[in-house]
């Protein structure tokens, strides 16, 4: 079992930016004004943002993290480890993202840097890859980078892909500490499902060719090409609201978790509201205790759920008093996972929006 229990390792600090601009559903050419209010009452993502061409992930990530260093009061010589992760690097397929910002952020040449492109996993994996190098003490802070501009990996003419995504960059600070509670993850992996999300062309199995670029109407509003990325949308509703509920309920069963008493929030990836409704009343979770910015900002792929903690928990989080968290996220791979956390005087700054 993919499971790990990471000690002596402190949640201590989270922001998020996004982008100014604010795009209502109504907004985007290819809907009716009905077909529009339908989605918002259906879908849920009734806003998101979105950036210009020239803004990169790594643009949002530097700015939140410029904050947060400067919040925490951390020195820059102090950071041991840089992950950022996204699907929407700087470059294709090199140098590393991780790299770059090491010297935009001005990080000491010591400090270990790694790529991690794990999509809407992706703050489980970067907590969990971070973790487990900070829980011997051989490093003492590290430096999490999470964020995407997903809408710009599609047509622009995919009615299934472009009203879902917004524009995020999040940071997240972990420290040793081994005063700190236990974080626990759990991962699961069902590769046979890969082609449910994915971009046929531009790899090295299928590298991009005139073909690749050659667009073709596959109905309902749907035309794209194969360097475009897909999703096929009911094999990941089915997959979504099937593989993780599973995963949550074993973890609470596993550790006798009374999810009126023991569990403050709910953080389930923000994919949309049918999804997210689905788990809630699968599991039968307190409607009170999970959190939703869907509506506001979209499916922010791997940023969904440091994004929760600073747009809608960020002052339970920032109290002296503990509050314990039960995140789920799932995504490309086909991948997901669920992650207990205990959180006391995190450093939040407020949304930045540049």
């Amino acid at each position: 079992m993919a499971r790990w229990t990471i000690k002596n390792v402190r949640f201590a600090g989270v922001s998020a930016c996004m982008p100014k601009k604010v795009v209502k559903t109504a907004d985007i050419p290819l809907f009716t004004a009905e077909e529009a209010q339908v989605f918002d009452n259906t879908v849920g993502i009734r806003e998101r943002r979105i950036g210009p061409d020239t803004l990169c992930a790594s643009d949002m990530c530097q700015a939140a993290a410029e904050k947060l260093l400067a919040d925490l009061g951390w020195e820059r010589e102090s950071i041991d480890m840089l992950v950022f992760e996204s699907v929407t690097a700087d470059f294709h397929p090199t140098p590393p993202t991780s790299c770059i910002l090491q010297d935009r952020l001005g990080l000491p040449q010591g400090c270990f840097c790694i790529d991690l492109p794990m999509g809407c996993c992706g703050t489980m994996y970067a907590v969990n890859v971070a973790g487990n190098m900070l829980t011997t003490g051989n490093i003492r802070r590290a430096l999490l980078l999470v964020g995407d501009t997903a809408l710009r990996m599609g047509s622009m003419q995919d009615k299934s892909r472009v009203p879902l995504f917004g524009d995020c960059g999040t940071a997240i600070a972990l420290e040793y500490d081994t005063t700190a509670d236990d974080i626990v993850i759990d991962f699961q992996t069902q590769g046979s499902g890969y082609k449910a999300l994915m971009t046929p062309h531009g790899g090295f199995r299928h590298p991009l060719t005139l073909d690749s670029f050659k667009q073709e109407d596959f109905g309902n509003g749907i035309i794209r090409a194969p360097k475009d990325t897909l999703i096929d949308g009911l094999a990941v509703f089915t997959f979504a609201i099937s593989r993780p509920p599973k995963s949550i309920q074993q973890l609470i069963d596993d550790y006798h978790i009374d999810i009126e008493q023991d569990i403050d929030y709910f953080l389930i990836h923000q994919a949309n509201k049918l999804i997210v409704d689905r788990v809630v009343k699968k599991l039968h979770l307190p409607v009170d205790k999970v959190p939703y910015d869907l509506e506001e900002f979209g499916n922010l792929g791997g940023a969904s759920i440091p994004s929760l903690m600073v747009t809608r928990i960020a002052d339970a989080m920032r109290s002296s008093k503990k509050t314990r968290l039960l995140a789920s996220s799932f995504g490309l791979g086909l991948s997901w996972g669920t992650m207990l956390l205990t959180a006391n005087n995190v450093v939040i700054p407020e949304l930045i929006e540049i």
